[in-house]
């Protein structure tokens, strides 16, 4: 497995509010966490710093061999639940950071599957063969008006609220996040990211880089795209590939 990733705080921010983890556990199994913090001087870096810190130590300690597909699901959205409790709690102790919170999106990889936990609008994709599929939908205002039809996915990308979100992590003291599953195969890419990239580069573009990069350059590609077409956000990829056991 081969693991890269990137951050960058962009053309037009004070503060990068993103953050990322990634790590390998020694069984293989991969792990990746993207977060986009939100609330600006009242905490957005802090949100999205407790939430990948949180994630990683649980991933750490609770991805252990052996453990099966349930139990990844149960410990993954338990470890999205800790995350959101201690930065609600945080908000609520600290009245400078009310409000504060991150979108989320996790991925585990253990034998040929891929567990995806997300809340908010950072995504997760799927590279396969020459086509980009993506296996997360967005939590937010827009969304909503594209699934009952009042709203084309292509008004929808030009949208003035295409930023308002209807999930975060640390906003309210439960949270709601979305599960899903995916078979992986070697030659794959897994891409994780914040809609700093996919609000400044198409799919079709993120396809093309995937299919024309190096592996360990694809992420600073990505970054390079978003910031020349204005990045106006901060920006960020993590990007896995599959391997066969043997590689």
């Amino acid at each position: 497995m081969k693991i890269v990733g990137k951050t960058d705080i962009g053309k037009r921010r004070t503060e990068n509010q993103d953050n990322y983890r990634a790590g390998r556990q020694s069984d293989d199994t991969i792990w990746a966490v993207v977060c986009d913090g939100m609330g600006g001087a009242r905490g957005g870096a802090v949100a999205s710093s407790v939430a990948v810190s949180v994630l990683e130590e649980e991933f750490v300690r609770g991805l252990l061999p052996g453990l099966h597909s349930a139990a990844i699901r149960e410990l993954m959205e338990q470890a999205a639940q800790h995350a959101n409790r201690e930065i609600y709690d945080l908000a609520c102790a600290d009245p400078s950071k009310r409000g504060m919170g991150t979108t989320l999106v996790a991925l585990v990889l253990k034998n040929g599957l891929a567990h995806i936990v997300h809340a908010g609008d950072s995504r997760a994709y799927l590279y396969r063969s020459g086509r980009l599929e993506r296996l997360t939908r967005d939590h937010s205002m827009v969304q909503e008006m594209v699934e009952n039809g009042s709203l084309t996915p292509e008004e929808a990308e030009v949208h003035p609220n295409k930023n308002l979100i209807t999930r975060a992590v640390g906003v309210n003291p439960e949270l709601l996040v979305e599960y899903g599953e995916r078979q992986a195969l070697p030659g794959d890419i897994l891409l994780l990211c914040s809609d700093g990239l996919t609000n400044f580069t198409s799919e079709e573009e993120l396809c093309d880089i995937l299919g024309g990069s190096e592996f360990f350059g694809a992420a600073d590609a990505m970054i390079d795209a978003a910031l020349a077409a204005g990045g106006q956000d901060n920006i960020t990829a993590v990007l896995i590939k599959v391997e066969a056991t043997e590689d």
